[in-house]
């Protein structure tokens, strides 16, 4: 899939889904931001796109800074160009924090929703009206299985989930007639460090009938997709890839 030499941004692309998505946003041309908070893992992003011949760039941030954004999305077109795609990738469950809902705090509520949700409509919000203007553009969030099936003991997270899929559809909506793809990607088990270290890991694989959980590069193939022209006419589509675990 050839992305054209177009500038895409990745947010949470430091490791895991992130950095397999800006990677094989490079291997199908475009040039590419990654925006995370962690510093080493965005310099692993970066060097493993210029082995492939690549543009990379880093911002360090956090996204759930509404100022960072601002200031990290003006100087990405003033230093670069405009944004024709953007990954809203950054994200993940309470983890520690985590519980079942009856005992769940409300600080963590906000947390979650300000990470999961939040920064991508900010994110979003920065780009639309570029896009708007050149009536051209592709915007990607990654939701959640979790945002169909629920899942216990991370109802905050399944919730935020379920708002970027209503995002997404709300946005594809207003933005169809100026031909700008919006689009989700929820993934099922994925093989991270992050997914390693749940403690129902071994249920989520059993409940598979593939029977073997997917990796970061089954999530940027279908990422890439609907960042290519292959997608030009699809639209507010929430893609599940989780090796069948859920039918829409």
């Amino acid at each position: 899939m050839d992305l054209g030499g177009g500038l895409a941004v990745v947010t949470g692309g430091a490791n895991g889904i992130g950095q397999a998505c800006a990677v094989q946003f490079a291997r199908s041309g475009a040039e590419v931001v990654v925006i995370d908070r962690d510093e080493a893992g965005l310099s692993v992003t970066g060097d493993r796109i210029r082995e492939l011949g690549g543009k990379a760039h880093a911002i360090v941030g956090d996204c759930t800074s509404r100022e960072f954004l601002r200031e990290s999305f003006a100087r990405i077109e003033s230093d670069l160009r405009p944004v024709e795609i953007l990954l809203n990738n950054v994200g993940q469950s309470a983890r520690e924090r985590a519980s079942e809902f009856w005992c769940s705090e409300p600080e963590v509520w906000d947390d979650m929703i300000d990470l999961n949700l939040k920064s991508m409509m900010m994110c979003t919000r920065l780009v639309v009206p570029g896009m708007r203007e050149r009536q051209r553009g592709k915007i990607i969030s990654i939701a959640s299985e979790a945002a169909y099936m629920g899942s216990e003991g991370v109802a905050e997270y399944a919730a935020a989930k379920a708002g970027v899929i209503g995002l997404t559809r709300s946005v594809a909506r207003e933005l169809a007639p100026f031909h700008v793809n919006v689009n989700a990607v929820c993934p099922g088990p994925i093989r991270t460090a992050a997914a390693d270290r749940l403690p129902i890991w071994q249920k989520y694989l059993d409940e598979t009938p593939m029977g073997f959980a997917g990796l970061p590069q089954d999530i940027a193939n279908a990422v890439t997709f609907f960042a290519s022209d292959m997608s030009r006419y699809v639209t507010g589509q929430a893609l599940i890839v989780n090796g069948g675990r859920w039918w829409v």
